[in-house]
């Protein structure tokens, strides 16, 4: 055996007796013990090691501690803030040699983390202080101060695989992210922190890369700065700012986008019901302020869909939280986040294009979600579209409290008039409450009433109010408890079905004839093509139980007085009118002093909404002109016999 053999064979010969014989010299058990000791001066909590520890020297120095415990604080939900299955600790042997020793990695295996606050708002990652129990209270709110000249060098920290848990006890909060694959790089308590991986959130991987620029400043309570990315399947979350008194205080930019809001909340445990092109893509930016229990949300501006949103908000944090805010809404149409209507029974082909049945919606509304917010809200519309109910230009507020919802209309634009009203929903006990009072002007008749409630019978301009009141939990109950009263004043429109003047003077001339005949050649179904014009309309409805009682119907024409009452039954979508109806003797118009109908009928409106039939019953009519004729007679003969 040659010499240089003889070397390398020593040399492997000490190696091996230092890889066995210097672990058995090191005293593991007193740097452990040590440790502890340090930890629990440090932090005011206990750290216990209750499996074995071991130790290995190549490539580097490595300690491995089984089942770790980092006791809670003293008013925590459980007994460790942190319990692991090992924790190694690599120390490069160079830092050994030199007396200041280093940590090059820091490997935690199948962590159980809990962070929590208890119900008097203490943070259990409130570590660097070491109160009394009688200190506690005044420690909650003191700031953390640093040891001087203490600090931290973990060099590389890896997490695989656990949980990590968040309570908070106040509000009974409670998230949870597992399988945790993280790598953090702390080279200082003064130098950036930087964490970077994946967790599993809600059955979802997530990747996250945040930045924190100082973690001395996080853990003592000043002011730094963070920069935070998330990615998810459904969500994409960019945020940077500062942040202040331990998460207290938060500033800063936000920027949230994805491809799809219902698969985001169907992650979050909530179902939002839509058409298939609502509730897709969606993106939030924003300048953020959090303090407290406020939310401040400023240059705020939302897409969803096609919807584009602005504005801002503040919003308290309590038991039952309070929004207020103030947002432009820009063109909204409502109708693709709507339930769908009920769908009506299928009709045959040839009966397609016939006027179909009014259905009221029967199905209940649940309401109660309005008892768990309060808002004081403002919002204005280019455009607004709800079912069939059109608004131009619009601006409206939401006062919620307690569940009683108030909605005002303060700039209303629509049908070519303008207006304004309110609208309360009660909703704090069912049945539910509605009381609804409305003034409009210059509305254009037809389509309010074909949109509103498939009326499409009255054209014309003219005012409308109301002031009405309902309860129940559906359409169909809201429409058979309506209650309350309703005036409309239209000018130069008509009444769609029938030509009544038309049909007053055919009853004049059938009068000087067969009378049988006359109820073939007057009675007729309502006809879309047939209209009674008029210069004015006015009347009045007093609502009991859905059904509206008139009086004082009145309609003028150049050539035509009507007067009349009856009835319209909505829940049943039924009318019931009976219209006197009269030729004017003058030519002058509806502005003559002469009031005066040289021949007057009674015609009768009534039907379904959708079917309405009109008829001319000219009994009273027919008798007249009897007695008229035997008159004239009587006068012929008497004229004859006394010659005059």
């Amino acid at each position: 055996m040659n010499r240089g053999i003889k070397i390398a064979a020593g040399i492997g010969i000490i190696i091996v007796a230092g890889v066995v014989v210097i672990p058995s010299l090191i005293p593991t058990s007193t740097i452990v013990a040590k440790v502890s000791d340090e930890v629990t001066a440090t932090t005011g909590r206990t750290l216990q090691i209750n499996g074995d520890v071991t130790l290995s020297v190549l490539p580097s120095l490595k300690i491995e501690l089984n089942d770790v415990h980092l006791s809670n604080m003293s008013s925590g939900s459980q007994a460790n803030m942190v319990s692991m299955q090992q924790l190694a600790l690599h120390v490069p042997w160079l830092s050994v040699f030199s007396g200041q020793v280093e940590l090059d990695k820091f490997v935690i295996r199948d962590p159980e983390i809990l962070l929590e606050k208890d119900k008097q708002g203490r943070a259990n990652w409130q570590l660097l202080a070491n109160p009394t129990p009688a200190e506690n209270k005044a420690a909650s709110n003191a700031p953390v101060k640093l040891p001087e000249g203490l600090d931290v060098s973990l060099g590389e920290v890896a997490i695989y695989g656990g949980k990590l848990t968040y309570l908070d006890a106040s509000s009974g909060a409670k998230q949870e992210l597992s399988n945790l694959d993280l790598t953090i790089q702390l080279p200082s308590l003064y130098q950036a922190l930087q964490v970077k991986g994946e967790v599993t959130y809600r059955g979802e991987r997530v990747s996250l890369e945040s930045t924190v620029t100082t973690p001395a400043k996080a853990i003592e309570g000043q002011d730094f700065s963070i920069a935070q990315t998330v990615s998810s399947p459904f969500v994409n979350l960019e945020f940077s700012g500062d942040i202040a008194q331990q998460g207290a205080a938060i500033n800063g930019k936000l920027n949230l986008k994805g491809d799809s809001l219902k698969a985001l909340t169907q992650w979050q445990g909530i179902t939002l019901e839509g058409q298939d092109e609502a509730f897709n893509a969606f993106a939030i930016n924003g300048v953020m302020a959090f303090k407290g229990d406020v939310f401040n949300l400023t240059e705020f501006s939302a897409q969803l869909d096609k919807l584009a949103i602005n504005g801002s908000s503040t919003i308290t944090l309590s038991k039952v939280p309070h929004i207020k805010a103030q947002f432009d809404l820009g063109d909204l149409n409502l109708n693709p986040y709507l339930p769908e209507p009920v769908a009506k029974e299928a009709v045959k082909e040839q009966d397609e294009q016939a006027p179909q049945p009014i259905v009221w919606d029967d199905t209940k509304l649940d309401l109660s979600a309005l008892k768990q917010l309060n808002a004081d809200i403002k919002v204005s519309a280019k455009s607004l579209q709800a079912r069939e109910i059109k608004l131009g230009e619009n601006q409206f507020s939401l006062k919620l409290q307690n569940g009683v919802a108030t909605l005002g209309l303060d700039k209303f634009n629509a049908y070519e008039g303008v207006g304004n009203g309110k609208v309360v929903v009660n909703a704090a006990q069912t049945p539910y409450q509605l009381t609804t009072a409305f003034s409009l002007k210059d509305i254009n008749a037809q389509p309010l009433l074909t949109d509103a409630i498939g009326f499409s019978k009255v054209l014309g301009k003219g005012a409308l109010s109301w002031s009405l009141t309902t309860q129940g939990q559906s359409q169909a109950e809201w429409v058979g408890a309506l209650a309350g009263n309703m005036a409309f004043a239209l000018q130069d429109g008509g009444v769609q079905g029938a030509n009544l003047a038309e049909m007053v003077r055919k009853a004049q001339e059938l009068l000087k004839g067969d009378i049988s005949a006359m109820q073939k050649g007057l009675n007729a179904d309502f006809n879309h093509e047939q209209t009674t014009d008029f210069s004015a309309l006015t009347g009045t409805f007093n609502f009991v139980q859905g059904v509206g009682t008139n009086q004082d119907l009145m309609l003028a024409s150049p050539l035509l007085r009507i007067t009349g009452s009856g009835t319209i039954d909505l829940p049943k979508t039924q009318l019931d009118y009976r219209l006197v109806t009269g030729i004017v003797d003058t030519i002058e118009g509806q502005h003559s002093a002469d009031t005066s109908t040289g021949f007057k009928i009674p015609v009768r409106l009534k039907g379904p909404f959708h079917a309405v039939k009109t008829s001319v019953d000219v009994s009273d009519a027919a008798k007249e002109q009897a007695k008229d004729k035997v008159k004239d007679k009587l006068k012929d003969k008497l004229k004859g016999l006394f010659g005059g």
